[in-house]
């Protein structure tokens, strides 16, 4: 993959979603480091979809701990079934959040966050980190979001762990 993706400038999300799942597949199968890796996860879904805060928390001494990311500052350390990453740990399955503030114990490292989609990094039923993406705007996340992040996890578990 070239320093800037290769994705048409009018493309619908799907087609920007697929394109990217086809470059970072070819990427990071030729990686050998995780964070170098990830780094180049978070970096191509934060340039070519726009969200606000792109980035991974990895399970280290029982807390999700912050690892690379796009965006302001986030919190470093969260714990299991706390806030919408913590709750995506616990129950092993992506949440999709319309409205931050209606969610039960979110945890607000940004005021500016207003909608967010966690997805598990899940390999032989045990939850290794989460995906986590925030957007400044609400309902910013729909099916499409969920179903090829959830695409793209699952490569990433089975390539980089």
């Amino acid at each position: 993959m070239s320093e800037t993706l290769n994705i048409p400038s009018n493309a619908s999300k799907e087609t920007v979603y697929d394109s990217l799942i086809t470059q970072l597949s070819a990427l990071i199968a030729a990686e050998t480091d995780r964070t170098a890796a990830l780094a180049n996860v978070t970096a191509a879904l934060h340039e070519a979809l726009g969200f606000f805060w792109t980035g991974f928390y990895l399970i280290k001494n029982d807390r999700l701990t912050l690892n690379v990311f796009q965006g302001p500052i986030a919190c470093s350390r969260i714990a299991y079934g706390r806030g919408v990453c913590g709750t995506a740990w616990a129950e092993k399955r992506t949440i999709k959040v319309d409205d931050v503030d209606e969610f039960p114990g979110h945890i607000a490292c940004s005021s500016l966050s207003r909608s967010e989609i966690v997805v598990p990094l899940v390999k032989n039923g045990k939850v290794l980190g989460v995906l986590d993406i925030d957007s400044d705007k609400p309902t910013m996340f729909d099916d499409t979001d969920r179903e090829k992040l959830e695409k793209l996890c699952e490569i990433i578990v089975c390539t980089c762990f």
